[in-house]
């Protein structure tokens, strides 16, 4: 069995498309009905069906899967596509509980949300620091 982050793994591992827009809109609920996280909720526009397809089609191709946010949306850098909000450590960090908590309300492995979390947090530090360099 292959390991995660090799070929289309971490896709695989995830449930696939499927298992991603499951995981996005656990995501999703949580952001809007936790209290901690409702902050990241709000900084999403107006149409939040729109926010969920593109961070489940991003998904999808980041981990190793098709390229559906490429196919609908274009091409996309996530940090410079964050740098408009006022992301610092604190909304990062929430971020990736709330993601933590998708992860696990989804039932995936241990194994597999450690992993998730931690290749999540690099681009979650990116989106920060460009944040930050804009404040």
């Amino acid at each position: 069995m292959a390991t995660y982050g090799e070929g289309d793994a971490t896709f695989r591992a995830a449930g696939s498309e499927e298992g991603i827009f499951t995981l996005v809109n656990t995501f999703f609920d949580l952001m809007r009905d936790t209290p901690r996280y409702r902050e990241i909720w709000d900084m999403h526009p107006g149409d939040k069906a729109v926010s969920r397809d593109k961070l489940a089609r991003f998904l999808c191709a980041w981990t190793g899967g098709p390229r559906l946010y490429r196919e609908k949306y274009g091409p996309i850098s996530i940090p410079p596509a964050h740098a408009h909000l006022k992301v610092d450590a604190r909304l990062r960090d929430n971020w990736l509980a709330c993601m933590g908590e998708a992860l696990e309300t989804c039932c995936y492995p241990e194994e597999f949300r450690q992993y998730m979390l931690a290749q999540l947090a690099v681009p979650a530090e990116r989106i920060r620091q460009a944040c930050e360099r804009n404040l």
